[in-house]
């Protein structure tokens, strides 16, 4: 065996070694044309980076050089990584790896950021506090989720299309609780409401729609307009319990799926979005979007809840 003195002269030899029969085309992914960043091999052989890999199975289950499938490896959901090619790339190029993963860094730094750029999904109305369960198969909303787990925010923006603009002035941001992976690359993801925000410009990141975005906040009030505003806050709850209570099909449809009235918050003026029971009551009362999005954009608690005593009113006075 080996002394230390000539272990340490054996891997001093193999590294001038390495770097002199390897170059660092050697080491680049066929996809990106970039050092390999985590790279993965896959059954039938192929090397790539993993995220590359990735976004390659978003559009079809098939190995990208050989066209093998790969459905039995996308099913298992997991992609060991090719230790051996990072010892390799560790030892003869160190000084560029470490270049490879500050740029992956960077580029994470940049998908972390919350109100540029933020990725936006559009589909259907959201609200502050309310879970939004989604089916996500286009592979474009496939690469978008990933990311936001990857960059470790969970979080992007859903709005509505709005004719004559890819979407809406007004989303609510949305936080991912849980991704449930299916064998063929869709996946279904729970996701809750955050807060809403307001669309300031909107850009495109590879497919998928971006925003720059500032976020809304209610007003606050005090002294007799709070008190004036509380009277108004009980006496609208109280409408929306008995609504919920009317007993017909339709209320007992919206519990089995919506659950039910969410409890009186102590402090209405706690949260920028105000109580999380009126986004529970726009979400299931049967308004059009468009007037959604108008009490969604309102930054007025008062004349939100005075919009929903309206709606209340004229739903109980209707014969069942």
């Amino acid at each position: 065996p080996l002394d230390n003195e000539e272990e340490t002269a054996a891997a001093k030899c193999t590294q001038p070694y390495l770097g002199e029969s390897l170059s660092i085309s050697d080491l680049e992914c066929s996809l990106c044309i970039r050092m390999f960043f985590e790279p993965v091999t896959t059954p039938c052989g192929h090397t790539f980076c993993k995220e590359c890999l990735e976004r390659c199975l978003d559009h079809r289950p098939n190995c990208p050089l050989c066209k093998q499938s790969l459905r039995e490896y996308l099913k298992a959901g997991r992609y060991s990584p090719t230790v051996l090619l990072q010892d390799i790339m560790l030892a003869a190029f160190p000084t560029q790896l470490a270049e490879r993963r500050e740029l992956h860094r960077a580029e994470m730094a940049e998908l972390s950021n919350l109100t540029k750029n933020i990725p936006i999904f559009v589909c259907t109305m959201s609200f502050p506090g309310i879970p939004c369960p989604l089916h996500v198969f286009e592979p474009r909303y496939r690469l978008m989720i990933r990311r936001c787990q990857e960059s470790g925010t969970r979080r992007f923006g859903m709005c509505i299309y709005e004719n004559g603009k890819s979407f809406a002035d007004y989303g609510c941001m949305l936080e991912i609780r849980q991704v449930e992976l299916l064998a063929d690359g869709r996946s279904l993801v729970d996701t809750i409401g955050r807060q809403r925000f307001r669309v300031l410009s909107r850009g495109h990141r590879d497919g998928y729609h971006t925003a720059d975005i500032e976020y809304l906040e209610d007003k606050k009030v005090s002294g007799e307009e709070l008190q004036e505003l509380q009277c108004l806050h009980e006496s609208t709850y109280r409408l929306a319990q008995r609504f919920c209570e009317h007993g017909d099909l339709t209320s007992r449809h919206i519990r089995m799926q919506h659950g039910s009235l969410p409890e009186k918050e102590e402090d209405i003026q706690a949260s920028a979005d105000g109580p999380t029971w009126c986004w529970w009551l726009i979400s299931i009362l049967p308004l059009d979007p468009s007037y959604q999005l108008n009490l969604f954009s309102c930054t007025s608690l008062r004349a939100r809840l005075s919009q929903l005593q309206h709606i209340l009113t004229a739903l109980l006075q209707q014969p069942p």
